[in-house]
């Protein structure tokens, strides 16, 4: 058969965009269907602006422990559209440099929705249809909002690069990642935060640890929690103020109400599940180890398939995928030991099992830890600890996961995760000298 495209993809994140360039690269014609903006969460709505917003907050800290550090810092304000702006600037920019990318491989960009209207099959918004070899389904994840009476007046974290002045009080609904970093971004700005959490524990999945320390530094910096807390409605009063009421009868009056309870494959209308392509309960796009659907002409790569909601995994299936169909080099992403972090104040980083994970598949395990206040918060005067932990397999000495909470300990962890990764036993740490004087030294040196 005669098809328009060997490829087409539908979605211009993180996955879409590498799946798109890779197979331009091996010789297939390509085109890529984009909604929004090329880049995806990530780049345009997510991590990457994200990121720039904890790096303006933590000059609050930084800022006053300067003074300590003989520096003779005036008086400061911070001006939130300075950083907003800036931020959306780099944003763009980095739009520019995918789209640029892009074409220089020869990639057809079509900056329309798309649907899916058959095995090989895709119409745009516009009217127009093509036919493609394979499609390539890339659209990402989408912020779930709860189904609560007056849920409108609140935002999501699409829309807090776009705030037009910074709240004075913030409500965040949910206990994940995403509601602890910008818990801290707001309240390092100076909000009033408080963070909802229908459940009784925050970021699960992580070493309760390790959490239960973020919460105790988060506390003690003044973000007020709540939880086994489920909003009843939410109504704007007449001067704007929004009035949060809960199960238990308590109301929270704010300036802000952000959702931050999770996020869905965002499959909605694409058309998929009339073409065949069979999606599980929450939506997602059902595939196998190649990233094929259960149509043998349509994959799906990223959080549409919901298997890990991180960028560098959607980048690697969508190199797995470029290679394997038009590379003639065939291969499957292994989602085993994949490190992760949330980027809160300060930040935490985990790979591998936790404690509990571990003790509930190998039974007997050895935990090495190191709870230390960083040199710099000793002599600003700071008293928040950072906090290192190693868990091992009691009988063969291999470690089998590695957190940590602590400035930078993102940046450490993901060298230390190839060593988890590649299998390596805490005897290899013992035997490593340390580099002094560092906070990553504390990984050689763990009792």
């Amino acid at each position: 058969m005669g098809f328009d495209y060997d490829l087409f993809v539908i979605g211009g994140g993180s996955g879409g965009v590498r799946a798109a360039r890779v197979s331009a690269a091996h010789g297939a014609k390509v085109a890529l269907a984009e909604e929004h903006k090329v880049g995806g969460t990530c780049v345009i709505r997510g991590c990457v602006p994200k990121k720039l917003l904890v790096y303006g907050a933590h000059f609050a800290e930084d800022l006053a422990d300067a003074r300590r550090f003989g520096w003779a810092v005036p008086e400061t304000r911070f001006e939130w559209p300075v950083l907003r702006d800036n931020v959306l600037a780099e944003v763009e920019r980095l739009n520019r440099a995918y789209t640029d990318t892009l074409n220089n491989h020869g990639v057809e960009i079509m900056l329309d929705r798309a649907v899916v209207t058959g095995p090989h099959g895709v119409r745009l918004a516009d009217g127009r249809e093509f036919t493609a070899r394979y499609i390539l389904i890339a659209t990402g994840a989408w912020p779930m909002v709860p189904d609560v009476p007056g849920a409108e007046h609140g935002i999501t974290s699409n829309d807090v690069f776009h705030l037009e002045a910074l709240p004075a009080r913030v409500v965040i609904a949910g206990g994940g990642y995403i509601a602890n970093e910008f818990a801290g971004i707001f309240h390092e700005f100076g909000a009033q935060v408080t963070i909802v959490n229908r459940g009784e524990t925050i970021l699960r999945g992580y070493d309760e640890t390790i959490r239960d320390r973020l919460l105790q530094i988060s506390m003690t910096k003044g973000i007020d929690f709540r939880f086994n807390c489920r909003f009843e409605r939410i109504e704007r009063a007449a001067d704007g103020v929004l009035r949060v009421e809960t199960a238990g009868g308590d109301t929270i009056e704010t300036d802000l109400l952000l959702f931050a309870t999770g996020r869905v494959p965002h499959t909605s209308g694409l058309g998929l599940e009339e073409a065949g392509v069979a999606l599980d309960p929450a939506g997602a796009v059902v595939v196998d180890a190649d990233s094929k659907s259960s149509v043998d002409s349509i994959y799906a790569v990223g959080d549409v398939t919901n298997r890990v909601q991180l960028t560098p995994v959607a980048i690697r299936e969508g190199q797995a995928f470029a290679d394997t169909v038009f590379g003639n080099r065939p291969w499957q992403v292994d989602y085993h030991c994949i490190p992760s972090a949330v980027f809160s104040h300060p930040p935490l980083a985990g790979v591998g099992l936790t404690e509990g994970q571990a003790r509930n598949r190998y039974g007997s395990v050895r935990v090495y830890a190191s709870d230390f206040r960083p040199m710099k918060n000793v002599l600003a005067g700071r008293n928040e600890r950072a906090l290192y932990k190693m868990v091992c397999d009691s009988e063969t000495d291999r470690i089998l996961g590695l957190h940590m909470i602590g400035p930078d300990a993102p940046e450490i962890l993901q060298a230390a995760a190839v060593a988890v990764k590649a299998g390596l036993t805490k005897k290899a740490f013992d035997e490593t000298v340390a580099l002094h004087p560092t906070m990553s030294e504390e990984l050689v040196l763990l009792r």
